[in-house]
């Protein structure tokens, strides 16, 4: 079966960088797009980045110029590099993905089981 597992995050004070990335195995025909959503503490979890099949991404506004998504499609891969990270940016941080898996040859929407991310001030 399809699985996001994800790995990274951690603990890390206000200005400084990590990083958190996800990979997708099991029997995958094809992924149309990766993302990075993320859930703070009573909060609804919220799009971080998002990048299609071709490469073009986009970013919800305040991880904007900080933020870096990218994929590896050979390795069905996606990283999220985290720069300049604020107290703010603390949240459960998950991947998720769009794909055709080989067996229902259907796309369906899968998601990682999650990985902590916590900015210090």
């Amino acid at each position: 079966q399809v699985q996001l597992v994800e790995s990274g995050g951690g603990l890390v004070q206000a200005g400084g960088s990590l990083r958190v990335s996800c990979a997708a195995s099991g029997p995958i025909y094809s992924i149309n797009t990766m993302s990075w959503y993320r859930q703070a503490p009573g909060k609804q979890r919220e799009l971080v980045a998002i990048i299609d099949d071709h490469g073009g991404t986009d970013y919800t506004s305040s991880v904007k110029g900080r933020f870096t998504i990218s994929r590896d499609n050979a390795k069905n891969t996606v990283t999220l590099e985290m720069n300049s990270l604020k107290p703010e940016d603390t949240a459960v941080y998950y991947c998720n993905a769009l794909l055709v898996d080989r067996i229902s040859i259907r796309e369906r929407e899968y998601w990682g089981q999650g990985t902590q991310v916590t900015v210090s001030s």
